[in-house]
């Protein structure tokens, strides 16, 4: 039965919040960030087959912030090649966000960003309305696998996009992770029927597997601080319930039991962990990088 509670992702001003809040109470970005400048390197090095010019595809950039960290380790690889980037993300808000931060930055010269406000789907309708056969580099979806209607769709129509030496890299919470245990338990009355949402690196990797694609995985350890949550009306702990259950204001729309029952698991030593007073929220990401199909 679906879900009566309204999605968050629904309310892209409150999402906005909800995701900035997430942010300074996780170690989210820390351990992106680690894993940027750390192993994508060698990833990076290992396409383009000593091409002058990279075709990368961000989909679901955001405000742009990981797709210049990921830059910045692609041009110390790729000294001197140009770069046609492809950026896909259906939020005007992030799309400014990203506008602005490329405006400030005046070694980005290599690259021409070609802006597509729209959604992952209507990205792919246009690539085939417009036939086109340009092969991509390198492709990213970073946290955005949740926000599609078919995962196993979108993944093989990217991955179908990829030249013979091109990476798919996919970013999403680890099925071992806090979130797969909330979603594993209640996602039938808490995620949206018309997108994905409560989906893990462990649902892309039985995909992947079912069609025989190749392969690599890195396991990204990170936390957030969700003690607020269990603050009775306090505002920040209602911002960070949403971005958790992914619900639009969760604390007020879903059945008291519903509500009872999440936050008894959230603070479950299967999803969190309490130190110092603080409940600890186990918030692991995985990497998954795709090769092409051979």
């Amino acid at each position: 039965m679906a879900s009566p509670l309204k999605s968050l992702v629904n309310d892209d001003s409150r999402y906005q919040k909800a995701f900035h809040l997430f942010l300074e109470r996780s170690s989210e970005h820390q351990c992106m960030q680690d894993f940027i400048h750390k192993v994508l390197p060698d990833i990076l090095a290992s396409i383009g087959n000593g091409k002058s010019h990279l075709n990368v595809i961000g989909v679901g950039s955001g405000d742009g912030h990981i797709d210049l960290e990921m830059f910045s380790e692609l041009r110390l690889k790729h000294p001197g090649v140009t770069v046609d980037h492809q950026v896909v993300e259906p939020s005007s808000q992030q799309l400014y966000s990203y506008k602005v931060l490329v405006a400030q930055r005046s070694d980005l010269g290599y690259i021409t960003f070609n802006w597509n406000k729209m959604t992952s789907s209507e990205f792919e309708d246009q690539w085939k309305s417009k036939q086109m056969t340009k092969k991509a580099d390198f492709i990213h979806m970073v946290q955005m696998l949740y926000y599609v209607a078919d995962i196993e769709a979108t993944i093989r129509f990217f991955r179908s996009l990829l030249d013979k030496n091109g990476k798919l890299l996919i970013i999403l919470v680890s099925g071992d992770s806090g979130w797969g245990t909330l979603w594993r338990t209640f996602r039938s009355q808490l995620c949206a029927c018309e997108i994905s949402q409560c989906v893990t690196t462990a649902d892309v990797k039985v995909f992947l597997d079912s069609v025989g694609a190749k392969y690599t995985s890195y396991a990204l350890p990170s936390q957030m601080d969700i003690t607020e949550c269990f603050a009775e009306g306090d505002e920040n702990g209602e911002l960070l319930l949403d971005f958790l259950t992914e619900v639009d204001r969760f604390g007020h729309t879903a059945p008291p039991q519903l509500k009872a029952d999440v936050l008894k698991l959230l603070r479950d030593p299967a999803c969190s962990r309490e130190s110092n007073g603080r409940v600890i929220f186990n918030n692991t990401l995985e990497v998954v990088v795709v090769d092409p199909p051979t």
